[in-house]
């Protein structure tokens, strides 16, 4: 399976896979010199300190290229849309300094999903550059031609300061046979690299270019799109395949509208899982804010019977806006209440008050006091799907069996709301826009019985019903007592009680 060669930056992209490198551009070398038409996208959530997430190359004075699936990689996965914060920095060999800096102001992708109709996004930039844009390629470069290829990709295979060069890295390469690359679209990729992988675009190589000479100019012949695995050349999207397409956009003979964006204000991730910022009608602005997602989210999950309580603990948070772009960044410090057994719910405290969040504008929604009812209409909010899913409390199935854990009392939606891995601990809301009745949970994926992801309903005289593709959240009214006692530093305490802080 082909894989994208960018470091997943949101929870709601998990569409987007990818590969772990050994080296940035195996085999390559620092760029003694910069290329003044090359540089970096650069964002705001990047796990990166310069914000590097993927190569992008100027191919006319307000407009970079990269790949797709980089453009593509937005909270709502929109094809077409304004980015918030999002920079180039154009002619640098250093991704955190030097070079020139300017702002996107949109993103047009060339195909919606999968981006592998046609890897390949332009960046608008809000003024023109400075430097002369690349060339681009009149024919399709043959087997055989001398390739270099540039990136800031990956230096090892932890998500991890020291694995992000500051450094451009360069390699000369060749291209391959199109039979050298499986899973490659001969008519619109090439395949570039040593046979062997051991030259190669790596993580985080995304949408950086494949140079070829003309005489003495370079020209654009691929960008970066996806690789096998370590021990293959790396596939790249094909720019001549792509030069009709550019220019229209370009020029303006092609401008797509805007995708149409859900309203994800509130939105937030915590590791690979949805969440939110929640408060009761006893909270004060000057408390520590919590934070609410799933117990199968907590890095070490409990334990059947088990509930975990006030356990220090720092994770990272995300906070979206209303298009789902960064809002705020927080961490936990306290995991408050977690468990698997009786309800899926975790509560953490967070190191930001309320009162500093609502500085930055963050939504923040109210715990109800009571559970939603069959029949009632809630919204689901999540950040690992980039989507506001509209749905129907279709029934409260009395028990819910997977792997060996039992949730009580909880959620089925309508057969139209399908909220995806990723979504879980999404908020389940109201349509007031505000109060939280329950947290997005689970779905039965392949029709089996109890497994993980397949949890199978049980009703009370012990009947086990499974509904593939059937979606579950969990009630939340319990965890009202443990927002309103909120005493870090305690030790953890395993608790057989399922139903936790009630």
């Amino acid at each position: 399976m082909r894989k994208a060669l960018l470091t997943t930056i949101f929870a709601l992209t998990a569409v987007i896979n990818t590969v772990v490198p050994a080296h940035a551009i195996r085999g390559g070398v620092e760029a003694p010199a910069p290329y003044p038409f090359s540089g970096s996208l650069q964002r705001p959530d990047s796990p990166r300190v310069d914000g590097h997430t993927c190569g992008v190359t100027l191919v006319a004075p307000s407009w970079a290229v990269t790949a797709g699936h980089c453009t593509k990689n937005n909270p709502s996965g929109a094809q077409v849309g304004r980015p918030k914060n999002w920079t180039v920095r154009l002619g640098t060999t250093d991704a955190g300094s030097g070079g020139e800096v300017i702002a996107v102001e949109r993103f047009v992708t060339y195909s919606n999903y999968p981006v592998h109709e046609g890897d390949i996004g332009l960046l608008k930039l809000e003024k023109p550059a400075k430097t002369k844009p690349v060339a681009l390629p009149g024919v399709r470069p043959a087997e055989g031609t001398r390739t270099r290829i540039l990136g800031w990709g990956m230096t090892c295979d932890r998500r991890a300061p020291e694995c992000y060069p500051r450094k451009l890295r360069e390699a000369d390469t060749v291209i391959q046979p199109v039979q050298a690359c499986d899973g490659i679209h001969a008519d619109r990729e090439l395949c570039i690299g040593a046979l062997d992988g051991s030259v190669a675009a790596t993580n985080m190589d995304s949408g950086g270019p494949g140079l070829v000479r003309d005489g003495d100019r370079w020209v654009m012949a691929g960008i970066v799109s996806g690789s096998g695995g370590d021990d293959r050349p790396v596939m790249y999207t094909d720019v001549h395949h792509f030069t009709g397409w550019i220019n229209d956009v370009v020029t303006g003979k092609i401008n797509p509208p805007d995708t149409p964006v859900p309203n994800l204000e509130g939105a937030a991730s915590i590791g690979p899982c949805s969440a939110s910022v929640v408060k009761t009608d006893r909270t004060r602005l000057s408390d520590h804010a919590l934070l609410l997602t799933n117990g199968h989210c907590v890095p070490e999950r409990p334990a059947p019977g088990q509930t975990l309580r006030d356990v220090a603990i720092e994770i990272p948070v995300t906070i979206g806006d209303r298009q789902g772009y960064l809002q705020a960044k927080a961490h936990t410090t306290h995991l408050v209440h977690a468990t698997m057994s009786g309800t899926d719910t975790a509560l953490y405290r967070l190191g930001q008050t309320y009162a500093q969040l609502h500085a930055k504008s963050v939504k923040i929604f109210k715990l109800a006091g009571r559970s939603a009812k069959p029949g009632e209409q809630v919204d689901i909010i999540s950040s690992g799907n980039g989507n506001r899913f509209k749905c129907t409390i279709d029934a409260v199935v009395p028990h819910l069996r997977e792997e060996g854990y039992t949730q009580d009392n909880a959620y089925r939606y309508d057969p139209e709301c399908k909220p995806s891995h990723g979504g879980s601990g999404s908020p389940i809301v109201l349509r007031d826009g505000s109060t939280v009745v329950g947290v997005h949970s689970t779905g039965n994926d392949n029709g089996e019985q109890c497994t993980a992801n397949n949890p199978c309903e049980v009703a009370a005289d012990g009947t086990v019903t499974v509904r593939q593709g059937a979606r579950y959240g969990q009630q939340i009214t319990h965890l009202a007592a443990c927002a309103r006692t909120p005493k870090p530093g305690r030790p953890q305490q395993p608790e057989a009680a399922p139903r936790g802080c009630a």
